[in-house]
């Protein structure tokens, strides 16, 4: 079979390497040329690259599946395979099952890059797909520019920003996460080494009026952020460099992080774009498969907030499920499509719905809106209620691990409530406030770079 699979981020590289190992003549078309060098890619179009990202056991598992030789150099260079415990053994750059991976998505894409360029059934085709070709009611190919590239089956792997094709599907599902965000990469000076951490993938720090997060990567790299209302624009300057030193200097979490005798920065600040939740099947209005061939895959399907790191995993099992179904189904790409999506609303959605109940939970506490014990709580609250009473750990850290699916915590909804009712409240961390911190940004940010702003 021809396949055309469009875009080269990891969901569409591993699709195209998956759909050629399984004997499939692919075409790969993206119109990015690929890294510079070893440290060096723009990725121009993926505002979201050089941010933080988080490589969960799910997404490793797939990668491990259809890429095992991608993921071998992805140890060799340096990402850090990571458990439970805080640490993993490899032996010859096989990575042992329910383990994530620490990691820059540089990395990650570049060593995928390399497989597919060197993969004998895949052809990259440097460009832009303008359009979606069909014949007879099916999907036939794409269009770059002024060239057809055939295809029997069409994937659609164009991230956040893609829209090809959308006018087939019915209308998407897309809320404002209310969040935006500022990260810094850092690398650590020989000899030291990532402070102890309570979750193996990243750190988080919850402060009256926003919240510090930190990812470890690969080599000793790791990423710093700072995430806060929207509504809040005071901390707008923090995209500039004397106001983001301040701020993580002041910041405990940041502070002990980014301390100049343990880290030395290796990027400028880099401002994120604004962030939303999205969810969008692969039907038409009427619930039916619009162009049979035709397929959308990854951020296309579901966004959500990446301060979670869910993005990847949720991208790389929707690849993971369909290589499986057209295995299953390799005479009826329409029957694959109507799987896919079933399988997306029972294994996906519930991922997208937790976030829009999460992140509105969160600006209501940043708000000063206090937690309703009468109301079912958002999974957040159950989370922190552990804090209270270790015994929901069972059912938290599966949630927390991405192995059960939200729904899992209603069966301690009773418990939670009742330890909200008593008068906890999760307490934020130790650090400026959200009015310090807008404060002390302002005396670093000076008068031109608050104009700027």
């Amino acid at each position: 079979m021809d396949v055309a699979v469009v875009g080269a981020g990891p969901t569409g590289l591993v699709s195209a390497v998956g759909l050629a190992r399984r004997g499939h003549r692919v075409a790969l078309v993206d119109n990015d040329p690929g890294p510079a060098s070893e440290e060096r890619w723009e990725r121009r179009g993926v505002m979201q690259f050089h941010h933080p990202h988080a490589f969960r056991p799910q997404a490793v598992a797939v990668l491990s599946g259809e890429v095992p030789d991608a993921v071998r150099a992805m140890v060799a260079r340096g990402a850090e395979p990571i458990d439970r415990t805080g640490t993993v053994a490899t032996t010859g750059g096989v990575v042992p099952a329910g383990a994530g991976l620490r990691s820059r998505r540089m990395v990650v894409e570049r060593e995928l890059r390399r497989v597919a360029e060197r993969e004998p059934g895949v052809t990259t085709v440097l460009g832009r797909a303008d359009a979606v070709l069909a014949d007879r009611g099916r999907a036939r190919g794409v269009r770059v520019g002024d060239r057809r590239l055939d295809a029997d089956l069409v994937l659609l792997a164009t991230g956040r920003a893609g829209h090809l094709a959308d006018d087939l599907r019915a209308p998407g599902e897309s809320a404002d996460c209310g969040v935006a965000y500022v990260s810094r990469q850092y690398r650590l000076r020989p000899g030291a080494a990532f402070p102890p951490m309570g979750f193996p993938v990243l750190e988080f720090a919850g402060h009256d009026g926003y919240a510090a997060v930190v990812f470890p990567h690969d080599d000793g790299v790791f990423s710093a952020l700072i995430a806060r209302p929207v509504t809040d624009a005071r901390l707008t300057a923090l995209r500039h460099e004397a106001a983001w030193e301040a701020a993580a200097r002041a910041v405990p979490l940041l502070a002990t992080w980014t301390d100049p005798g343990r880290a030395v920065p290796v990027t400028p600040v880099l401002p994120g774009g604004r962030l939303h939740n999205t969810y969008r099947g692969q039907l038409d209005p009427d619930g039916r498969v619009p162009l049979p061939g035709l397929v959308f895959l990854g951020d296309a399907v579901c966004t959500t907030n990446p301060t979670a790191g869910r993005g990847i995993a949720t991208s790389l099992m929707q690849v993971e499920r369909l290589l499986a179904l057209l295995d299953e189904h390799p005479a009826d790409a329409a029957d694959a499509v109507l799987a896919l999506d079933a399988w997306c609303t029972e294994r996906i959605r519930p991922w997208y719905e937790d976030h829009l109940a999460v992140d509105a939970a969160q600006l209501d506490r940043w708000a000063g809106v206090d937690v309703d014990p009468a109301r079912p709580p958002t999974s957040d609250l159950v989370a922190a209620a552990a804090q209270v009473d270790p015994s929901l750990m069972p059912v938290v850290g599966p949630y927390l691990d991405m192995s059960a699916l939200p729904a899992t915590l209603t069966a301690v909804h009773p418990r939670v409530q009742e330890i909200y009712a008593s008068g906890w409240r999760p307490g934020f961390v130790r650090g400026p406030t959200v009015d310090e911190l807008a404060e002390l940004v302002a005396a670093s940010s000076g008068p031109a770079a608050t104009a700027f702003a």
